[in-house]
């Protein structure tokens, strides 16, 4: 199986605090992965040091077989799709010109920039009319929904997932965590998603990283943390979703 992340013995202090501690870890190329943990638990630093907005204290994070430290991070995070809560779009651009945006960084012609937003925007269930509008006069669905396409349309070898869908109400996260799941068996990308609810998690994920006090609780299929939980901390989180 090729590895498409891998940290190192990583370390990420700040100041006297060990945030993540001796952490290792490998994922799969293909693999959904969610991270769940609760508020401080490491979770958005491991998935910051993946696109190198943050370094770790030691140790090394690969993409692929390239170490971060050696890399031009500007041309790598073209190739790492990104996505948070609240959509992050940019609110004076068009959807075609954020979908558009990261491929444009590559001088592409405005007919293979046509292409690319029509693809995406056909993958993650927008429709072409939508292309000119602007996010205000979108839903919130609608705009998540954007988000998820400007983080695919540069085709990512992984794909950071930041509690994307934490804003949006139940009826709409139930059809976007779907979709989801249908956009990865076609992409076949890897993605990292960052969660802090387990009952997310297990609908997701291919694996699960427990997190707690920046230290693994448990990794492993979700058949397995369902069955087979690691200890006190893992089992409260899954009787939460019971």
């Amino acid at each position: 199986m090729t590895i498409a992340v891998e940290f190192k013995n990583v370390t990420k202090k700040y100041g006297s605090v060990d945030v993540i501690k001796d952490f290792n870890l490998q994922i799969d190329q293909g693999d959904f992965l969610c991270i769940v943990g609760t508020s401080g638990s490491g979770k958005t630093t491991i998935m910051k040091m993946i696109n190198g907005l943050v370094k770790p204290t030691s140790g090394d994070v690969f993409i692929g077989e390239k170490r971060l430290e050696d890399e031009n991070m500007i041309e790598l995070r073209r190739k790492i799709g990104y996505a948070i809560q609240g959509n992050g779009l940019f609110p004076h651009m068009s959807v075609f010109e954020n979908i558009s945006y990261v491929p444009n960084l590559d001088k592409r012609s405005k007919a293979e920039l046509d292409k690319t937003v029509d693809e995406t925007m056909e993958l993650v269930g927008l429709p072409q009319n939508m292309k000119y509008r602007y996010p205000d006069e979108l839903s919130g669905g609608q705009q998540q929904r954007v988000g998820i396409a400007r983080a695919y349309a540069n085709n990512p070898d992984v794909l950071l997932m930041d509690e994307p869908f934490g804003a949006v109400d139940s009826i709409t996260r139930y059809q976007l965590q779907k979709d989801l799941k249908d956009i990865h068996r076609k992409t076949n990308c890897t993605v990292v998603f960052i969660t802090h609810d387990i009952h997310e998690a297990f609908k997701l994920a291919t694996h699960i990283l427990v997190l707690s006090e920046g230290k693994i609780e448990q990794y492993g299929t979700k058949e397995e943390i369902r069955n087979n939980p690691s200890g006190d901390f893992v089992k409260r989180l899954i009787e939460m979703t019971q």
